[in-house]
């Protein structure tokens, strides 16, 4: 039986930061985006009124700024080089992020075999963002089964990398999981722990698990 690969972005495929917050960065709005993190990440603010906020911030945004942010974003090391070991396994790997699809998405580029991101409009903005299309901790469980249906697999077949509050329910239902770089809210959920900077790393920590 081959196994699914679930990788939160912000924050776990991302050190130390976050998307949006990249993305802000191109604007000269990232403590803005910061103190927009900060808030969700304790509760204060739930995943449609922090979309909401950061489609306002971005008005100017355009698709160079969002390659930019991309591209000098400070991802962990080996990304692509675990993404294809998963590949020559006859594994999946897939990331699901509450961060704007026009950015998760790019990820598939790298060998993801699935990139789920909140829905937002196409850059630069002529419509409004629809908060039925934001995702939330649930909705990461929810597209993970359908991407189990997809590929043949089961949720008992899934290991799930994250780092904070929106990877919770994911960590609750598959039985290897891998809290990298992780905050309170995954504290003694996790099968396996990780700090550092090279995904590699936490990917040999459930290489051989089965």
């Amino acid at each position: 039986m081959t196994r699914l690969h679930l990788f939160d972005l912000d924050g776990t495929l991302l050190h130390g930061t976050s998307a949006p917050v990249e993305i802000s960065r191109q604007l000269g709005l990232e403590a803005e985006t910061v103190a927009l993190d900060r808030a969700i990440s304790s509760g204060l603010i739930g995943p449609p009124e922090y979309a909401a906020q950061v489609y306002e911030l971005w008005s100017g945004l355009t698709d160079a700024h969002v390659t930019t942010a991309f591209e000098g974003a400070p991802w962990l090391a080996s990304i692509r080089e675990v993404w294809s070991e998963i590949r020559s396994r006859g594994e999946y790997c897939a990331v699901i992020s509450l961060s704007p699809s026009f950015f998760v998405e790019r990820l598939t580029g790298w060998g993801a075999h699935a990139a789920y991101g909140s829905r937002f409009p196409a850059v630069p903005f002529t419509e409004p963002v629809d908060p039925a299309g934001v995702l939330n901790a649930a909705a990461k469980v929810l597209i993970a089964d359908r991407l189990c249906a997809e590929f043949g697999v089961r949720r008992a077949d899934c290991v799930a990398y994250g780092d904070s509050l929106s990877d919770k329910d994911l960590f609750g239902v598959v039985p290897l999981s891998v809290a990298v770089n992780a905050d309170r809210h995954l504290t003694g959920l996790a099968t396996h722990s990780y700090a550092g900077k090279d995904l590699w790393d936490a990917y040999e920590l459930v290489r051989g698990a089965r």
